[in-house]
């Protein structure tokens, strides 16, 4: 009976040794079959994109020469004007003081001339008879004519107060006019509105803004780890928001020498002039644009995806797992070039014949099937 009893107790303990061996090997076992990839030569391009917004190069604020309310515009958004083309006129609101001020120098001028002529007129007819000197005739003759420029100086001035310009002048203050030629932006005042005029105290009252559509610059900002490799004259490839599947070319003219933090990240602007001659679109001002800069290029190089690296928990240091059996893999420590994003240029380490693991794969997700269906 004991021989039984410790024949059953060897057959169990075989048994559970048998179990517990087949458990081991199940879980050494991978459940996931692993891929692999070569290495492939390519062109690696290291790019850089710059967020701003297409602009014209050159933007012209109209301010009024006099103060005074908005009589009549002329002009619309999006006209396209000559240079002295008129946009608007202003009607001249006098201010009271200086308006009776002017209208008493007048007044004083009329008088002082008026005793002038009367004397003029004395003394004309004594020198004509031989009894004033020909000096103090020409004195007084003198006298006469400041007067009636004194007049006519006042009379101008309170033209010019009461109506913002004198009568006989060819460009009147209250004709606002365009100083260069190209397309209305903005009429940021209406018929009617108080306008103040442009002086040492005050930026004036913008009437409207011109700008040449004709010459469009691209202005973005760069971080501060790439601006270094920036350079003028590099080219550029603008994409507009605006406008799918159009592409315009520019070339970098201007990197700002001092940078500006913005959100914990220290800004450079920069500035390209944009090629217009390649599109036969409309390109308005203020449109958002990306500008994609090549920083560096290298072509015909080993390369494989960077999503095939992995990195040394300790060292950090790159490396791949190369195929040298049937799902066994050998690791192999890489020296990397250039990165695109997708992939990256291998400059030793393995060969175009290596096979390289796919080491993120994941276990194929089962789905459980309805009997019923």
């Amino acid at each position: 009976m004991k021989i039984v009893k410790y024949l059953g107790i060897a057959v169990f303990i075989i048994a559970l040794m048998a179990a517990f061996y087949y458990l081991v090997k199940s879980n050494a076992k991978s459940p996931i079959t692993f891929t692999s990839e070569t290495p492939f030569r390519t062109t690696i391009e290291e790019k850089t994109v710059a967020t701003g917004k297409v602009v014209p190069e050159d933007e012209v604020l109209i301010k009024p020469q006099i103060s005074g309310i908005i009589e009549k515009i002329f002009v619309e958004e999006g006209d396209k004007l000559k240079a002295n083309d008129l946009i608007a006129k202003i009607k001249v609101v006098p201010n009271e003081q200086s308006l009776v001020s002017a209208r008493g120098r007048v007044r004083n001028a009329e008088i002082t001339l008026s005793n002038a002529k009367t004397e003029f007129d004395r003394n004309k007819t004594l020198f004509d008879r031989g009894v004033v000197s020909n000096q103090d005739f020409m004195n007084i003759e003198l006298q006469y004519n400041q007067a009636k420029q004194e007049l006519e100086n006042a009379k101008n001035d309170y033209q010019i107060i009461k109506e913002g310009s004198a009568g006989g002048s060819a460009t009147a203050n209250t004709n606002i006019r365009a100083s260069i030629a190209g397309t209305v932006l903005e009429i940021p005042v209406d018929e009617g509105h108080q306008v103040i005029e442009a002086n040492n105290f005050n930026d004036g009252t913008t009437i409207a803004t011109i700008a040449d559509m004709s010459q469009m610059i691209f202005e973005g900002q760069v971080d501060e780890a790439e601006v270094g490799k920036l350079k003028v004259g590099m080219p550029l490839k603008i994409s507009l928001g605006a406008i799918q599947d159009q592409e315009l070319d520019a070339e970098l003219r201007f990197i700002a020498p001092k940078g500006v933090e913005e959100s914990g990240a220290v800004q450079f602007t920069i500035k390209a002039d944009v090629n217009l001659d390649s599109t036969n679109v409309f390109i308005r001002a203020g449109y958002s644009a990306n500008a994609t800069m090549i920083l560096d290029k290298k072509e015909d190089v080993l390369a494989i995806k960077e999503a095939l690296l992995q990195y040394d928990a300790e060292t950090q240091k790159p490396y791949v797992e190369v195929v040298v059996g049937d799902q066994k893999f050998e690791r192999k420590d890489v020296e990397l070039g250039l990165s695109d994003g997708i992939n990256v240029e291998i400059k030793s380490g393995v060969t175009e014949s290596d096979k390289i693991k796919v080491w993120n794969q994941t276990e194929p997700v089962k789905r459980e099937t309805d009997e019923n269906n």
